[in-house]
């Protein structure tokens, strides 16, 4: 361990200070936020999909923390680069199916009589298994069996834990705990079938070059989730800022405001983004010297282009709560709150925004969805992040060849678009399930 450097890269800082600033805010007994979570802890349906999302949260976290592997080295690594050095450690020559134990393509080999013959070569991955070849049902049910052991084990020790305390017990939040038990023993399944197959089997096969696409698609599940996550969160100043103040103060303000963000829609926003994209990459250019590593210029890039979506993408949420504030301002405590003579900005501060929190939320969380998709599709026209970082968009760019094969290699974009769809569709219910605890009008609790 002497010989690791650790490396804070720009995106590392900022989603570790997103989650302990959310930490701060939930730990505080006041909070909105709190009374609004435990409402989610009660819905299975939010449970469910948040158990999902903190699933990916987590591999984030882990993908967040980089260092150099040792002194001199300009290469930079993180956790989850470590906990996936098994899927690493056999490289093929190209393509090869799920769960297959020999190459897609065929090879020309010399037989032992003299004469050439094209084969389906062995795989490297099974050529290696100590025990024989073995077959993928038997370490599927062995992973089943492994599963359902860690999933019991963990429910029983939480079990005790809280019985032998109980002022933990009674400082739980209701929960839907049969949900959580549920989710909980699909995921150890899901984990223990994946490590055991893993261990033998390429699980969604190899690329081209013969990398483990399971490998690929983990990896990409920091790319696109803080890609959604900064750039959903880039947008708050703008449109919290100018839409309560176009509300609140309206005239020539909210004229100005209003022109500000009708101007911006009726440009295009791909011609934005593109236009952003190259000047990112001139200045990459002409200051190399600033990055002095391909993880600096790709978390940089990264970051430009979460904030230039955040930039150009911030109107709608900006519409919808000048539209809310218009409202707020005429109820009768903002009028008291005048007429004792509160200033304009500590009105908007404890009696505006709070009233605003749910839309704030409502919205963050729906956006993030749509904004890994956005991902995809920059990463498709060449708009997106850099081809050297792992991610679903260029996986499914590089897709668009590998489906013009004959016969068609159709794995990588599938495991791409698994993920993603299970993101995104946690993430639309988990949306469903805040708008329905947050909004005081339809709260049921």
């Amino acid at each position: 361990m002497m010989g690791i450097h650790p490396v804070i890269l720009w995106t590392d800082a900022l989603v570790w200070l997103l989650v302990a600033g959310f930490a701060f805010a939930l730990a505080r007994r006041d909070s909105g936020l709190r009374k609004g979570v435990a409402r989610l802890t009660r819905a299975p349906v939010a449970v469910a999909s948040g158990m999902v999302l903190v699933a990916y949260l987590g591999v984030t976290l882990l993908d967040s923390l980089h260092f150099h592997p040792a002194a001199g080295d300009s290469g930079v690594v993180s956790v989850f680069d470590l906990l996936l050095r098994p899927l690493q450690r056999v490289s093929e020559k190209t393509y090869s199916a799920p769960l297959a134990d020999r190459l897609f393509v065929q090879e020309q080999v010399l037989r032992p009589d003299g004469h050439q013959q094209r084969v389906y070569p062995l795989l490297a991955i099974v050529a290696q298994q100590a025990h024989g070849h073995a077959q993928p049902a038997a370490a599927v049910w062995y992973g089943v069996l492994q599963g359902l052991g860690l999933a019991g084990a963990s429910a029983a020790s939480v079990l005790i834990w809280f019985r032998r305390r109980r002022a933990a017990r009674a400082a739980l939040p209701p929960l839907a705990w049969r949900t959580a038990l549920v989710m909980w023993t699909v995921g150890c399944v899901l984990f223990a079938v994946t490590v055991q197959l893993a261990a033998s089997w390429h699980v969604f096969g190899t690329d081209k070059v013969g990398q483990d696409v399971l490998y690929q698609s983990l990896k990409s599940i920091r790319t696109d989730f803080l890609f959604g996550l900064l750039t959903t969160l880039a947008t708050l100043p703008l449109a919290v800022g100018l839409g309560v103040a176009a509300g609140y103060f309206g005239g020539w303000i909210d004229d100005i405001i209003q022109y500000v963000y009708t101007t911006l829609n009726a440009i295009p926003g791909i011609l934005l983004i593109a236009a952003a994209v190259l000047l990112m990459q001139g200045y990459i250019e002409v200051h190399a010297a600033h990055f002095d590593s391909l993880a600096l210029r790709a978390d940089f890039r990264l970051l430009f282009l979460c904030a230039i979506l955040g930039v150009t993408s911030w109107t709608g949420l900006c519409r919808l709560l000048r539209a809310e504030t218009l409202k707020l301002r005429e109820l009768e405590y903002v009028q008291a709150a005048r007429s004792f003579g509160v200033s304009d900005w500590r009105i908007m501060w404890r009696h505006i925004l709070p009233n605003l929190t749910h839309l704030v939320l409502i919205s963050v969380v729906m956006d993030f969805s749509s904004l890994v998709l956005v991902e995809a599709v920059l990463s498709y026209l060449g708009l997106g992040v850099d081809p050297s970082v792992p991610s679903w968009g260029n996986m499914i760019n590089a897709a668009q060849l590998e489906l013009a094969r004959e016969p068609v290699v159709w794995w990588p974009l599938t495991a791409a678009f698994s993920l993603m769809f299970v993101l995104v569709l946690s993430a639309n219910l988990f949306a469903d399930s805040v708008r329905e605890a947050f909004d005081p009008l339809g709260s049921r609790s």
